[in-house]
């Protein structure tokens, strides 16, 4: 793994008004592999390497992931061991008409798990309602106050839903007043378990299991899938399937094992939904074709509706939504959602600019505290865990928000979210002495606290910041998957992605990165100027080549950038007219080795030219190189080098800390680049070659695929050290 540092880390969180601040681990290329599974799986060699980073290890696992559906999958009451006693327990109140209550939760998993069961339990005839706690009166997940409302209710089965695997003393109450209880939940396990009749937790089932990334709402559906074939009833399975994959890609769960298979499912089914209210919130969402309600369409344009209501409105309105038959209806509550949306919306942008605003007052010192604790008053607390992921993005720490609460403002709640090194939770447990409550995961999180308790808490996170956190840890991450050519970018490959679809958590869309970007174009666009958009070129020897339309989601501030720059980003495909083209999404922005990171010195020795790294050594990284013929072709009949070729310059560089020496000569009219390493062996490559000889001597030499990866990134070295013979004042 490569790791490269656009900049030392900074003492405060005054951003650079060039660059922003970022850590890139770019993937090592496995060139062993890649031919030979790209012409199996017929796959561009670029999305080889992604699906090796993406841990496959044989061409049999790659062809499942590629094709989910051909996977054996273990029968769920195999793994989760309650199962069968949940089904039998649901299916007996059911036989009895007993009532049911679901405890659901107020955020988009919670709300479709929820809509989920409350569907498949009517649907199979049981009597069943719901209650959700309230998010500012009462916080996350059943508590004593709705254990004895729902005993003087007559309920009888209280099924959790998203919640419940830390609720010991409300499970406890209800045992006590006789009622069953069945714990559905996802998150983490704390050191004791409730005293509930059955627990379903993906967490208590091996981590090897297709099982264990589910989300809340995941094993809802298992739940109702296995309770509706154990009573021998149909037509369940869709609409449930529907909610599932809403509330698993909404709630960031890992879209790997069965999330994968069943998601994929699910976003063939939502464009024709059955469901009268997820088809009006694809309406106003403005999602009007399957092409379109991809993972990221749901995440950042469905999700955000639903979610929106758990977050500063009545959870009802979602569980009406998506449970009702009336498509006036489920139209008029997706118009309540989208308005509501539109405040949630106002509200986290002014909360975010209030945060920065403290942050700068107060010079906060992200490197010595390692996180970042922010609590002030009148924030609302439904938005405050979104300000936090984008206070994360922006200073690259684990950000804890909190605001107060009551009219006496003797408690403070929050919420809390990570970068990769860090566990939330786990840092959430060492205050868990001067903390009311507090739940999560190792990415997320919510506590409360007495106020008189805030530097205790403050303390605590910093000497837990401190212990799992090192100093170049503090920058966001950007996972790269692999080095591209702006050539290589074309609808084909586009295409190809979907193969590897869904992407989402723990199976991102693939990051390639172009070092040596010429911008052509840029400007700031929005109400508030607040993104960036560009026209790149890649630069060859001093060349222009393709050039490329570019967005920087919430840049503006670094513009103007430099004119040379490496650039990371993912694929987007732009339609207008009829007409297709590939586009970039920037995520990463650093300076180009050319411009910052390499040190030329003139020898008066021959008039050779010593170019060295910073680093000392390249940071070139290529994957195959199908782009190499021509572009040495290129290389080698540049007229800016014609100089060099008559005069036979050596130019010594270093390459992954090695010294070599490259040199451009002609023999007949014939151009041939020669390489040469500290051994003494020889590289020689001609133009329109696909071949190349290494030796210490030409008889000698043996014949060499100049293509693959080592040697082409050898040679793109070699490159860079010749172009600096045509460089200005170099």
């Amino acid at each position: 793994m490569t790791d490269s540092l656009s900049s030392p880390p900074q003492h405060s969180t005054q951003r650079s008004a060039t660059f922003p601040e970022q850590r890139w681990h770019i993937a090592e290329a496995e060139p062993d592999r890649l031919a030979q599974w790209s012409q199996t799986l017929q796959l561009d060699p670029l999305l080889v390497q992604v699906l090796l980073n993406r841990g496959m290890e044989t061409l049999e696992q790659a062809n499942v992931f590629m094709h989910p559906e051909t996977a054996v999958l273990p029968l769920p009451t195999a793994e989760f061991t309650g199962l069968p006693k949940a089904v039998d327990l649901l299916a007996e109140a059911i036989a009895q008409h007993s009532p049911i209550t679901i405890c659901g939760d107020y955020d988009a998993d919670g709300m479709t798990s929820t809509a989920l069961l409350l569907r498949a339990l009517k649907h199979l005839g049981a009597i069943a309602n719901y209650a959700i706690p309230s998010r500012m009166q009462e916080g996350y997940g059943l508590n004593l106050r709705m254990v004895e409302e729902f005993h003087q209710a007559g309920i009888k089965l209280i099924l959790t839903v998203d919640n419940g695997i830390a609720a010991h003393a409300p499970i406890a109450k209800a045992k006590e007043l006789g009622l069953t209880v069945i714990v559905t939940d996802h998150h983490d396990l704390p050191a004791q378990l409730p005293v509930a009749d059955v627990i379903l937790n993906p967490k208590l089932i091996p981590s090897s299991s297709p099982y264990r990334g589910l989300a809340g709402v995941g094993v809802a559906y298992v739940l109702a899938v296995c309770l509706a074939q154990h009573m021998q009833f149909g037509e369940l399975t869709c609409p449930s399937l529907e909610l599932f994959t809403l509330g698993t890609i909404a709630d960031l769960a890992p879209l790997t094992g069965v999330n994968r298979r069943w998601v994929r499912r699910g976003l063939k089914l939502l464009p024709h939904s059955k469901i009268a209210g997820v088809q009006a919130l694809i309406q106003v969402a403005g999602l009007s074709n399957e092409k379109q309600l991809k993972p990221e369409a749901i995440g950042f344009r469905l999700g955000p509706r639903i979610n929106a209501i758990g977050r500063i409105s009545d959870p009802a309105i979602v569980i009406e939504l998506l449970t009702t038959d009336d498509a006036g209806k489920a139209l008029e509550l997706a118009m309540i959602c989208e308005q509501i949306n539109q405040k949630r919306q106002c509200l986290c942008n002014e909360i975010e600019q209030e945060a920065i605003a403290w942050c700068q007052a107060n010079s906060v010192d992200v490197l010595r505290d390692r996180v970042l604790l922010i609590v002030q008053p009148h924030w609302h607390h439904g938005v405050i865990g979104i300000v936090a992921s984008r206070l994360v993005e922006r200073y690259g720490v684990p950000v804890f928000i909190g605001t107060y609460e009551g009219e006496d403002r003797q408690i403070i709640r929050g919420s809390a979210r990570g970068i990769s090194e860090f566990d939330v939770f786990a840092a959430l447990q060492t205050c868990e002495a001067v903390l009311e409550k507090y739940g999560g995961h190792r990415a997320a999180g919510g506590f409360s606290f007495h106020t008189d308790k805030l530097e205790d808490v403050q303390s605590l996170l910093r000497q837990s910041a401190h212990q799992q956190l090192a100093p170049q840890h503090l920058k966001p991450l950007i996972r790269i998957d692999a080095q591209a050519d702006l050539e290589q970018l074309t609808l084909t490959l586009h295409e190809q992605i979907d193969h590897l679809h869904p992407c989402g958590i723990e199976n991102p869309d693939p990051v390639f990165w172009t070092p040596q970007v010429r911008v052509i174009e840029q400007q700031t666009i929005g109400n508030a100027q607040t993104h960036l958009k560009l026209v790149v070129a890649q630069t060859e020897l001093g060349q222009l080549g393709r050039s490329m339309k570019a967005i920087a989601w919430r840049w503006g501030e670094y513009y103007p950038v430099p004119r040379l720059v490496d650039i990371a980003y993912r694929l987007r495909v732009n339609e207008w007219n009829g007409e297709k083209n590939v586009e970039l999404e920037l995520v990463g922005l650093r300076p180009s080795d050319l411009t910052s990171s390499t040190e030329i010195t003139k020898s008066k020795v021959n008039g050779s030219v010593n170019l060295r790294r910073n680093d000392n050594g390249s940071k070139v990284n290529l994957t195959t190189n199908t782009q190499m013929i021509s572009c040495l072709d290129a290389a080698l009949t540049t007229r800016e080098l014609e100089t060099a070729r008559s005069t036979t310059t050596k130019v010594a560089f270093f390459y992954k800390g090695r010294k070599y020496i490259c040199s451009l000569t002609s023999m007949a009219a014939i151009r041939e680049l020669r390489i040469r390493n500290p051994e003494g062996l020889v590289l020689a490559v001609q133009a329109r070659q696909s071949k190349g000889l290494l030796g210490k001597k030409r008889e000698d030499a043996r014949e060499v695929d100049v293509t693959q990866p080592h040697f082409s990134n050898l040679i793109r070295a070699a490159f860079t050290a010749l172009e600096q013979l045509s460089l200005p004042n170099s």
